[in-house]
């Protein structure tokens, strides 16, 4: 043993001697490496949102903290691999607000369902942001209504990329297409980060991304961002309308991350997640990294996290009913 595990165990010992007899029958938590798990490849909202909690935590914790990409549909693999992993709270998942409509897309397919939103509890919200829908800086057009113009007379030829299949990337340009009557070509991708390469590399036309993964090539002079699918204007896009000033009343969508752990988690467990959620959303250089990308923290504890979720929720499955099988 080399001396800073021989220092981590004596302290861990040492704390154990002054609980009570009922905390040390439960067990201290943690006491080895955690898993927060990130349905998507890096690079996109979920990314960016998990890396600097987790290193928080780590330090906090004085444990090993792992981000782990287990991308694939949309999601749908590292958010039933959370909901089905053992509920002692090593394993989290650092969701994006895709996780609420991929069980309502199955439904709608007939496709089997791998989990429920039930299936995971909300910790904490860390992020949400407007989805801002970008085209290349070359690209023809300047504004939002001269895309859908085009969009008007070439329906479906009009490449944009997603997420994947009803992800948080996908859903909100539906959303644009319904409100205003067009149809574009839906290129997915596994991820936020892969589509907003597509963009870059002109395997589409247009896509749609958290100002996180935006802001950087908007910044470099290589993306036009159009719009914004909030109510308000985006604190890193103050000069981009939003959908609804240019005339889309029904367009409102937020791409929103947080965290969660299986449903029968214990209580002692969560508790002990939260508060380290709340404090790693009050430090300067967790802040600081968000901020940094565009996405200014968005915190929210477990009861109004789990609030806003189930009302996301409900929104969102009507969003998916009205959109259909796209």
């Amino acid at each position: 043993m080399d001396r800073r595990q021989f220092l981590t165990s004596a302290a861990a010992l040492g704390g154990a001697s002054l609980l009570p007899c009922g905390a040390q029958a439960q067990g201290a938590f943690p006491t080895k490496q955690m898993t927060m798990v990130v349905a998507f490849p890096p690079g996109g909202q979920a990314d960016i949102s998990a890396r600097p909690v987790a290193e928080f935590m780590r330090k906090r914790f004085n444990q090993n903290v792992i981000v782990e990409n287990r991308a694939g549909a949309g999601g749908k693999t590292g958010n039933t691999a959370v909901a089905k992993s053992a509920p002692d709270g090593y394993t989290s998942l650092m969701a994006l607000s895709s996780m609420l409509v991929i069980p309502e897309a199955d439904k709608l397919f007939g496709r089997p369902v791998t989990y429920e939103v039930a299936d995971l509890r909300p910790v904490a919200r860390v992020l949400a942001d407007p989805v801002m829908v970008s085209v290349r800086a070359d690209a023809p057009w300047k504004t939002l209504p001269e895309l859908l113009d085009a969009a008007k007379k070439a329906p479906g030829t009009i490449a944009f990329s997603s997420s994947g299949p009803y992800g948080a990337l996908h859903v909100p340009i539906e959303m644009i297409a319904g409100a205003a009557g067009v149809k574009f070509l839906h290129v997915p991708f596994t991820g936020g980060g892969p589509a907003v390469n597509a963009l870059l590399q002109g395997s589409v036309q247009f896509t749609g991304g958290a100002p996180g993964p935006v802001k950087p090539h908007a910044d470099a002079g290589k993306f036009r961002v159009l719009a914004c699918t909030g109510t308000e204007r985006a604190p890193a896009f103050p000069q981009v309308p939003t959908c609804q000033e240019l005339g889309l009343k029904d367009v409102n969508y937020y791409i929103w991350s947080g965290l969660f752990v299986p449903a029968k988690t214990p209580e002692a467990v969560v508790t002990t997640l939260r508060e380290a959620m709340r404090d790693a959303m009050k430090d300067p250089a967790v802040a600081g990294v968000f901020s940094k990308a565009g996405s200014p923290p968005a915190w929210q504890d477990a009861p109004e996290f789990a609030k806003f979720v189930a009302a996301d929720h409900a929104r969102l499955t009507e969003a998916v009913k009205k959109i259909g099988k796209a």
